[in-house]
């Protein structure tokens, strides 16, 4: 009989930037090479506690719904578990944004029940379950770890290895760039895109652990943001066939080329899409473009942008 809690226990997982692949050539044995950031917004935040049936409450969408009783399901066959449970949605990163609402979402179910139901997973047995990490190791990484993060990339059917881990600087602020009325490409689409599109014949591996890692470390955003746009073009073009051009949204290509003329040197789309990305200086200057950006854009509906920062610490759960 699986000894189980009477607490009630909360977490709080962080949204990931994905800045893009690195390695897509496949030549030294790993495939995937990718960096990212973890934020401090948007989170994914879920109470859980046992009851005599299983619930899932919160003022959620039906899609959400669904994929919280998806993943759940999955973990009660794996785990051989009556998922006799509430589950109160506080909570949840965009879905189908670029910002690792999936995996998050997915990762956060198995840490509760490992806590829940006191089964003492190892961190490599839940990840395993929660059937993350096919690619990327970014999210991953984030939740564990968090901060600026470079994946290694994927050998064989090993997990992704995270190579570099830095604290992203402190002052340093992001804007979020979100188009609502577009959604990035996922599931079977994204399966099906990684098997038609052609492998590439390039790498930006050594410019990832030789530069931009490092500028990271030292804080220097000028040089940051010359290398991400290097790694932007290299996606932008991979990936081009699939999404309609180098960005998935029109809108926010406008209005990351309007930051640019404005000055910002550090910009781009975080994953599949839609939501871009624009690194700052501070908070300050983060704040006058956000005022720039919302009287430029006033009449674009389906444009919103946020102010964040990077997040330098992993999941959190605790007792209520």
């Amino acid at each position: 009989m699986v000894q189980t809690s009477t607490e009630i226990f909360s977490i709080k997982a962080h949204a990931r930037l994905h800045f893009g692949f690195f390695d897509l050539c496949d030549r030294s044995g790993r495939k995937f090479g990718s960096l990212g950031l973890t934020l401090a917004s948007p989170v994914t935040e879920i109470e859980a506690s046992l009851v005599d049936t299983f619930s899932v409450i919160g003022d959620i969408d039906t899609k959400s719904i669904e994929n919280i009783a998806k993943n759940t399901q999955l973990l009660q066959k794996s785990l051989n578990l009556q998922m006799l449970c509430k589950l109160n949605i506080k909570r949840l990163i965009p879905n189908h944004a670029g910002l690792g609402s999936g995996t998050q979402l997915a990762l956060s179910l198995v840490a509760l029940f490992n806590k829940l139901y006191d089964l003492n997973l190892s961190q490599t047995h839940m990840t395993q379950l929660s059937g993350r990490g096919a690619r990327s190791g970014i999210g991953l990484g984030a939740f564990m770890q968090g901060g600026f993060l470079v994946d290694a990339g994927k050998q064989a059917d090993d997990l992704p290895e995270i190579a570099v881990r830095h604290d992203f600087p402190e002052n340093w602020r992001i804007i979020l760039l979100c188009d609502n009325a577009h959604v990035g490409v996922h599931g079977e689409l994204e399966q099906e895109a990684f098997q038609t599109l052609k492998p590439m014949q390039n790498s930006l591996k050594n410019m990832v652990y030789d530069h931009m890692a490092p500028a990271l470390e030292r804080s220097d955003l000028l040089a940051f943001g010359a290398y991400m746009a290097d790694l932007q073009a290299y996606n932008g073009m991979y990936f081009s066939p699939v999404q309609g051009g180098k960005f998935a949204s029109r809108d926010v290509a406008d209005a990351l080329a309007f930051l640019q003329k404005n000055g910002v040197a550090c910009f781009g789309q975080s994953s599949w899409g839609p939501t871009g990305f624009a690194i700052v200086e501070n908070e300050n200057k983060a704040n006058l473009y956000l005022e720039q950006l919302k009287k430029q854009f006033v009449d674009v509906a389906n444009l919103s942008f946020a102010v964040t920062q990077g997040y330098n610490h992993g999941a959190t759960i605790k007792v209520i």
